[in-house]
């Protein structure tokens, strides 16, 4: 049913609600996962137009997406990584229709009102714009 799940992450602790769910679909399906982060602070968004090297944060998610695809390896699951830069709703969008993905997993912060404003809604862009099936689940409040 599903062939390939990609599962977006933003290295905070909204991403440990959603990884146990989405192993367990893949090892049920044997589907493989793709573990995706946008990193979409300046450096990131101005990385190709400028020709920057990579700051200390775009170094720190691309460790963080390579020790959460070995955690999953560990348990026989088949991982990619991919690091994208820009604008997170539209990169999740563009990549989960390049990798022909089947489910697209995301963990809320539930936000509310302002601090959809503030923050902006990913996951609201994305399950507006996109006809692939969406897990979502909503983090634990701190």
């Amino acid at each position: 049913m599903y062939k390939k799940i990609l599962v977006t992450l933003d290295n905070s602790p909204a991403d440990e609600t959603i990884l146990p769910h989405v192993a367990e679909l893949a090892r049920h399906f044997g589907s493989e996962i793709l573990l995706l982060h946008v990193a979409d602070g300046f450096a990131a968004r101005q990385f190709n137009q400028l020709k920057l090297a990579e700051s200390e944060e775009i170094k720190n998610d691309r460790r963080y997406l390579e020790k959460t695809a070995e955690h999953l390896r560990a348990k026989k699951l088949a991982v990619e990584i991919k690091l994208a830069m820009g604008s997170p709703p539209v990169e999740i969008l563009k990549i989960a229709e390049a990798e022909k993905c089947d489910l697209i997993a995301m963990a809320g912060h539930g936000h509310r009102l302002l601090g959809d404003l503030v923050h902006g809604s990913t996951i609201n862009e994305v399950r507006h714009k996109t006809c692939i099936p969406l897990l979502i689940l909503r983090a634990p409040k701190k």
